[in-house]
């Protein structure tokens, strides 16, 4: 009697691993209809030089404030030789795959260069500590982004904003005359972490498991890196909301909301991917950066193969 229950048992449980895996390869095999799909809407993109201008909202460490800068110094100005994979060959990606491909449409600029500019201070909270959307549009404008260029605004951990945690981690739009853009990204560390610092830190809701350690050591600002990394693809290939994006205009997805989640091969719900772990630190990472910096980058939505194309 034993052993028959056993055979059942193995029975079941077989054809539950051969139901997930035809599942998994069945939704490998899927490609959506071209409707659904993440295209180009024939828009403008960012090219050229971008001046990045910061403003820091809130107390932020020189430390703190340096993991930002060297992520966006690192995106186009990484020196020969440096550590692979890199933040530069994220970025590269993202030429690759939208900036030339629009350029060649449009006749744009092929080539583009992130300049790191001005930085400005708030760390009274001229505005208070609860922001609404409008007020981060009017601190963007305070920065004073250059044309083609991109206004930073970063809110520190005790900083509320309308929406944040609950249905966004970081916004980016652009001024109304469409010469400049514009990114806010919040630490989340006290108010969200599980939401906008994932896999740093555990999640909020859905599959549970152990967060990552932060390649930096700082759950907050790592997590905004991965943000700040989110906006600044979809800024560059969708500026003015008529560039690369997949459903409705103003709401759709972009370069790296379309692979939510995803950070190395092999991710799935709950499970970043196939990452690197710094032996020392034990930080997992999959992108290095200038200063020694490692960071935690998205993936990149491939809009020729409907994929998701990662670094490690």
């Amino acid at each position: 009697m034993a052993s028959a229950i056993a055979l059942v048992v193995a029975l079941l449980f077989s054809m539950a691993q051969l139901s997930v895996g035809s599942s998994r390869r069945l939704m490998e095999l899927y490609v959506p209809p071209e409707s659904d799909r993440l295209t180009y809407h024939q828009g403008g993109v960012l090219s050229g030089d971008i001046p990045v201008s910061i403003l820091w909202y809130g107390k932020f460490s020189p430390a703190q404030k340096s993991i930002v800068s060297d992520f966006l110094l690192s995106l186009t100005s990484a020196p020969n030789g440096a550590a692979t994979p890199s933040v530069g060959q994220w970025w590269g990606t993202i030429e690759q795959l939208y900036l030339s491909k629009a350029s060649a449409v449009n006749g744009a600029a092929g080539s583009t260069r992130v300049l790191l500019g001005e930085q400005l201070t708030d760390e009274d909270c001229s505005h208070g500590m609860s922001l609404t959307l409008d007020q981060i549009e009017q601190l963007a404008a305070r920065v004073g982004a250059k044309t083609g260029g991109v206004a930073l605004v970063l809110t520190d951990e005790d900083v509320a904003v309308e929406g944040f945690c609950s249905s966004r981690c970081g916004r980016h739009g652009s001024s109304q005359d469409g010469e400049s853009t514009h990114i806010w990204v919040g630490n989340s560390v006290k108010q969200c972490p599980g939401h906008c610092a994932w896999p740093f830190a555990q999640p909020q809701y859905g599959p549970q498991g152990a967060p990552l350690v932060a390649p930096n050591g700082d759950v907050g600002m790592d997590g905004m890196v991965m943000v700040l990394a989110t906006m600044v693809a979809g800024t560059v290939s969708n500026p003015h909301g008529d560039g690369y994006y997949q459903g409705p205009k103003g709401a759709g997805l972009e370069a790296c909301s379309a692979c939510s989640g995803i950070y190395g091969s092999g991710a799935y719900p709950g499970y970043a991917g196939n990452l690197l772990v710094d032996p020392t630190t034990g930080g997992s990472y999959n992108a290095n950066g200038a200063g020694g910096k490692k960071y935690l980058l998205p993936a990149l939505y491939d809009p020729a193969t409907a994929s998701c194309s990662t670094l490690v």
